[in-house]
């Protein structure tokens, strides 16, 4: 192979030479042209060997960037003998020659070298007896990195055998030699007619609608429906044949187009020493994975549960061990330890995510969730003094709050707010809604309640609630504290509302076995419909189209010290509420 490219460029420069020459001089040579010729040949030659000797290595053989270097080459060679021919009193060769035949050389060579190429990409296509043919939904950027992932592996279960795009611009296009065979009112024709049995959804950012129209016209047509993750999940490498998985009920609800300023982000976190505590959580392990991407100086994970902080840490660096000084095993309940962390390992930017979450249980121990996440909370906020940035995970529950949940982290809100009046750094809050498969969110009892045969319980049939995938909801929580002003909360976009029934109805669709739903009613505590704003809150968004920003009154730590949780749970209950609406910096008698 190492010989072929400078064998195939002088035989180019013989053939065009030698055409050139015998088209202007009518095929009659006699012995002083044919000298000439020959001398022009071993000329070029020459003086083209010399030159591609200095870029040979540089770029692949075919590549465009070895292309742009070839003509460069072509060049050099042909003005080396126009000025060869030039000085001479009798011209050896025409003077068009050199010309002519570069053009017809440079041709040769191109063409030799798209010869390769085709070669190559036969190569590397799927062998049709044992790949599977499959259709392409989307011919956009992620349909293209996949179908180029799809042809370049010759060991592949999938044969693309077609394209289906709705833009009416892209019919009749071809990408790579696979065709755009119609939209998606074709699909079940264009899947009897190319035998595929499958069709693959590659839409990077799709809406809800189009995700579950395009499975329905599939599924109707007889034909499996598979899928890639989205980009905002794709954060670490271009699509490609590995990541196509099975329909989620993510996907099903559709995807957010997240637009991030990597320079932003990068400004406070890069380089900078980090503390996420929760590590071990959902939200809290996604943070450390998104973080790690932006390079800080140190990540460090704090939890008390030493198992899901381990889970975490090899989620990064499969080689490291529990024994990492990036791991602390602490509570947020230890204040004193608290400081001494903060002390010891001076973070210079802190994720605050760990916190009790589960609104039932909560409601029927309200102390436990005053204890964690207030108390905790206001521990790490006073052992924050010297903190650039403090970013407090809260949630939808925290607007116009009705459950103890709801309570514990509108009071959080408010006690960051005080914060950020009596320490130098930024201190915020980021609010946003369900998150799409965390731990004990009802997809996780949907799943185990029809993996028992079901019925799926839901607590009323117009429930609905806002959802985000993971990634999603921490890709822009990582966006807002680039942008979140003091004291303030930020508030993620969720798209619209989903119905809680809904959700249940397609968890069941993608089991083959029928799942009976029933519905309970809703407990203590719990909102029909969650709202992102409360009372006297506006959607501000100066700054992100998916952040809005909303002021928070401060509550004092003093107020928070002087509430006692050893009451009966609903005394503790009335007490949070009674908090949650202190008018700012109140003191309690």
């Amino acid at each position: 192979m190492r010989a072929l490219p400078p064998a195939v460029d002088a035989a180019a420069w013989v053939l065009g030479l030698v055409a050139a020459v015998l088209a202007r001089y009518d095929m009659q040579l006699d012995g002083r042209r044919i000298a000439g010729l020959a001398a022009g040949i071993v000329l070029t030659v020459t003086v083209h060997g010399a030159a591609a000797h200095l870029h040979r290595g540089r770029y692949p053989y075919a590549s465009l960037e070895e292309v742009r270097a070839l003509a460069v080459t072509v060049a050099l060679a042909a003005g080396s003998l126009i000025a060869f021919v030039a000085v001479l009193p009798r011209h050896p060769l025409p003077l068009s020659a050199p010309l002519i035949g570069g053009v017809i050389a440079l041709v040769l060579m191109l063409g030799a070298r798209y010869a390769h190429l085709l070669r190559q990409q036969r190569s590397r296509r799927p062998d049709e007896r044992t790949a599977a043919p499959v259709l392409l939904f989307g011919a956009g950027e992620a349909g293209t990195l996949l179908l180029r992932s799809m042809l370049t592996d010759p060991g592949g279960r999938y044969l693309p055998a077609g394209l289906i795009d709705d833009d009416p611009r892209k019919r009749r296009l071809r990408v790579f030699g696979v065709p755009v065979l119609g939209g998606r009112d074709d699909i079940g024709a264009v899947l009897r007619r190319t035998g595929a049995g499958s069709l693959i959804f590659a839409v990077a950012n799709a809406d809800a609608d189009l995700v579950r129209d395009v499975r329905d016209r599939t599924v109707a047509a007889g034909a499996e429906f598979k899928t890639v993750p989205s980009m905002t999940e794709l954060m670490d490498h271009p699509v490609a044949v590995d990541d196509i998985r099975d329909v989620q009920v993510a996907d099903l609800l559709g995807r957010h187009q997240i637009d991030t300023d990597l320079r932003g982000v990068a400004g406070y976190l890069t380089g900078k020493r980090v503390l996420v505590t929760g590590a071990g959580g959902s939200i809290g392990s996604e943070l450390c994975r998104q973080i790690h991407r932006f390079a800080p100086a140190e990540l460090m994970m704090l939890d008390r549960d030493e198992s899901a902080l381990q889970a975490t840490q090899l989620s990064l660096d499969a080689r490291s061990g529990i024994d990492d000084p990036a791991v602390i095993l602490a509570d947020l309940r230890d204040a004193a330890h608290l400081r001494q962390i903060f002390r010891t390992r001076r973070p210079e930017v802190v994720f605050h995510a760990a916190a009790l979450k589960h609104l039932a249980l909560l409601q029927r121990f309200p102390g436990e969730a005053f204890k964690t996440n207030v108390l905790g909370t206001l521990n790490v906020l006073a052992a924050a003094e010297h903190v650039e940035r403090f970013v407090n995970i809260s949630t939808d529950k925290a607007a116009d709050p009705t459950s103890v949940l709801g309570y514990s982290k509108r009071i959080t809100e408010r006690l960051t707010a005080w914060t950020a009046d009596r320490y130098p750094g930024t201190f915020l809050s980021v609010r946003f809604g369900n998150v799409l498969g965390s731990r004990g969110s009802v997809f996780t009892t949907f799943t185990a309640q029809i993996a028992d045969g079901g019925p799926v319980t839901v607590t009323h049939p117009d429930v609905t609630r806002y959802f985000m995938t993971v990634q999603e909801a921490v890709h822009l929580v990582v966006q807002a504290a680039a942008i979140g002003r003091d004291g303030e909360a930020l508030v993620l976009d969720m798209g619209e509302p989903v119905r809680i029934a809904e959700v249940a109805r397609q968890m069941v669709e993608l089991r083959p076995d029928p799942v009976a739903i029933s519905y309970t009613g809703l407990r203590p505590g719990e909102k029909l419909a969650e709202t992102l704003f409360g009372a006297g809150e506006t959607d501000e968004r100066p700054f992100h189209p998916l952040i809005s920003h909303v002021e928070v009154p401060s509550l004092s730590a003093a107020d928070v010290a002087r509430f006692d949780p050893a009451g009966t749970p609903e005394d503790t209950t009335a007490g949070l509420a009674r908090l949650c609406t202190l008018p700012a910096l109140h003191a309690l008698p």
